[in-house]
C-alpha cells in the first residue's frame, strides 16, 4: 500500500518543516515500524511473512486432489417440438396478405443438449444440482471425474431455492463425496474455491474469496440468501462446488452478475444450510415441505428505528400475522420487531423466509424481537402450513367464462406448495384447459379471483354458485402477480 503525504507550507510565525526534517521523521518512523514487527507487535502471530521457501510454495493442489472427485458433470437432452414452415410462408410480407391460412406448419422435433454441474453428497450416489440444469430433461447423464458415466433420475426439486436432487447407481460401490460445512459460520474474506464445467471445457478450479454473505436482492429466489464470491463462476458452473479451505461444501454455485455472460467477479452459490434442508426434506420421503412461521412485515428504516426508540435500523416490523401461524401460537404481535432467528440477524423479509426454510418440521426456534423498546426473546414451535380450509378442487364447467379451469380454495399448504402469498384467501386457478372459456381469455394458473359482478369469491361453492348464474354481463376481478386486473365480458 502506498501511502500519501501531504505537506502545507506555512507563513507568518509558523513553523515550516524542512526537507531534511522530513528525511529524518520518515526514517524515525520506518525504524519504529520495523521495530514493532520483529518484536512481533504489529504482526500477530497468525498473520507473518514468510520465512523460508517452503512457505512461499504453498499450493491448493492437495485440497483440490480430496474434492474435485465428488464435482460431476451433467449432460442433459431433451425434445424441443416445434412448427417448420416453407421459407415463402416466414416472409413478412406474404404473411400480412395471406396471414395463417395455409396451416400451422409441419411440427418438427429436434435434440437440445445442456450442461452443467452436480456434487455428490452420499456415498451411494445422491447428487445435488441447480434444478435449472436438468429441468425439462429427457435424458440426463452424469460423468465423474474418473470418466465414468451413469444414466441419472430425479429424486426431487424445489424451485423456489433452484436445486434439484439426482440418484445414481452405483452398484453398491462408494462414490467419493463432499460433507456439508455450516455455511453460517463463513465469513467475507475466507477463502474458497470453485469447480464446475465452464463452457464445456471440463472440470475446471478457480479460487477467490466470499466477497459478500446473506445476499437476498439479486432477483434469483424468494429464499434466496446467497454467498457472494469473486472466485470465476462461468455458464457450465450451475450446480458446481463452492469448497472451503477445510475440505468441505459451502455452497452450490448458482448464479452470475455478468453484461457478457462471462464472469466479472462477481458469482453468487446455495449456501450449503439451505441444501442441507432440501436432501432432508426430500430424502425423507415425498414433497419438501418447509416449516411456516406465519407472520410477514417489512425492513426497518431509520425513520421507523426512531419511533419504535430503536438505537439504529434493525430487523423487520410485523405487520400481519396469520391466526393458525407458529408466530401467533407463540404469542409474537403486530408491531413487534424481529430481530434474530437462532442468533442470527435478519433485516429483511428474504432474509427472515431462509432463515425459517433451513430448519426442519417440529424444530424449535429462538426469536428476538424489539417490543415496546426492550428486547424478548420466543420459543416457537416451528409447524407445517395448515390444509384449512380443504381444497375442494372442481374443474368448472357451463357457458361462464371460467368454464374449463380448475380451481380450489386458498390455504396456506396450497399456496407455500404454488409458490403464493400464504396470507391470501378465496379461490385459486389450478390449470386451464386448453380451448376452453377459460383458456382463451387467458386465465392463468395462480389467479386469485376475488369476484364476479361485485360480489366476493370465497371459496370454491359460493364460486360455482355465481357462474351458475345466467347474465349477459360478466365483471370479474382477479389478482395476479400480486396486481388486480378487471375482465369485462358482454355476452
Amino acid at each position: 500500500m502506498t501511502a500519501i503525504l501531504r505537506i502545507s507550507w506555512a507563513a507568518g510565525d509558523e513553523e515550516i518543516m524542512t526537507r531534511t526534517g522530513l528525511v529524518s521523521t520518515i526514517f524515525a518512523a520506518s525504524a519504529a515500524f520495523f521495530a514493532v514487527v520483529m518484536a512481533g507487535g504489529a504482526l500477530s502471530a497468525e498473520k507473518q511473512l514468510p520465512s523460508d521457501r517452503q512457505q512461499i510454495q504453498l499450493s491448493l493442489a492437495p485440497l483440490v486432489r480430496k474434492v474435485a472427485p465428488a464435482v460431476v458433470n451433467i449432460y442433459t437432452r431433451k425434445t424441443v417440438r416445434t412448427r417448420q414452415f416453407a421459407p415463402l410462408f416466414d416472409d413478412p410480407f406474404f404473411r400480412r396478405f395471406f396471414g395463417g391460412q395455409f396451416g400451422p406448419g409441419r411440427p418438427r422435433e429436434r435434440l437440445q443438449n445442456s450442461l452443467g454441474s452436480g456434487v455428490i453428497v452420499r456415498s451411494e450416489g445422491l447428487i445435488i444440482t441447480n434444478r435449472h440444469v436438468i429441468e425439462g430433461a429427457d435424458q440426463i447423464t452424469v460423468v465423474l471425474a474418473d470418466r465414468r458415466e451413469f444414466e441419472a433420475e430425479v429424486v426431487g426439486t424445489d424451485k423456489r431455492v433452484d436445486l434439484a436432487l439426482l440418484r445414481v447407481d452405483a452398484n453398491g460401490e462408494t462414490l467419493p463425496f463432499l460433507e456439508l460445512h455450516d455455511s453460517d459460520e463463513l465469513e467475507v474474506g475466507d477463502l474458497v474455491i470453485a469447480i464446475g464445467n465452464p463452457f464445456g471445457v471440463g472440470q475446471t478450479v478457480t479460487s477467490g474469496i466470499v466477497s459478500a454473505l446473506a445476499r437476498t436482492h439479486v432477483g434469483i429466489s424468494n429464499f434466496g440468501s446467497f454467498i457472494q464470491t469473486d472466485a470465476a463462476i462461468n455458464p457450465g458452473n450451475s450446480g458446481g462446488a463452492l469448497v472451503g479451505m477445510g475440505g468441505k461444501l459451502v455452497g452450490i454455485n448458482t448464479a452470475i452478475f455478468s453484461k457478457s455472460g462471462g464472469s466479472l467477479g462477481i458469482g453468487f452459490a446455495i449456501p450449503a444450510n439451505m441444501v442441507r434442508s432440501v436432501i432432508a426434506g426430500v430424502t425423507d420421503g415425498g414433497r419438501l415441505v418447509r416449516p411456516w412461521l406465519g407472520a410477514s412485515g417489512q425492513p426497518v428504516t431509520a425513520d421507523l428505528a426512531t419511533s419504535l426508540n430503536m438505537s439504529r435500523p434493525a430487523g423487520i416490523l410485523i405487520n400481519e400475522i396469520h391466526p393458525r401461524g407458529a408466530a401467533a401460537s407463540a404469542g409474537l404481535k403486530i408491531g413487534d420487531v424481529v430481530l434474530s432467528i437462532n442468533g442470527r440477524e435478519v433485516n429483511d423479509p428474504r432474509a427472515l423466509r431462509f432463515r425459517i426454510a433451513t430448519l426442519a418440521v417440529g424444530e424449535t426456534a429462538k426469536v428476538g424481537v424489539w417490543r415496546h423498546g426492550r428486547k424478548k426473546s420466543f420459543t416457537v414451535d416451528l409447524i407445517a402450513p395448515p390444509e384449512a380450509p380443504p381444497r375442494e378442487t372442481t374443474e368448472l364447467s357451463g357457458a361462464h367464462p371460467l368454464a374449463g379451469a380448475t380451481v380450489a380454495n386458498m390455504s396456506p399448504a396450497l399456496a407455500d406448495e404454488l409458490g403464493l402469498d400464504t396470507f391470501d384467501g378465496g379461490v385459486v386457478v389450478l390449470r386451464v384447459r386448453r380451448g376452453s372459456n377459460a383458456g382463451r381469455l387467458r386465465f392463468q394458473t395462480g389467479d386469485m379471483v376475488l369476484a364476479i359482478n361485485g360480489q366476493a369469491v370465497i371459496s370454491v361453492r359460493r364460486l360455482r354458485g355465481l357462474v351458475a348464474e345466467r347474465i349477459n354481463r360478466w365483471r370479474i376481478t382477479v389478482k395476479r402477480n400480486g396486481k388486480k386486473l378487471k375482465l369485462v365480458i358482454n355476452r
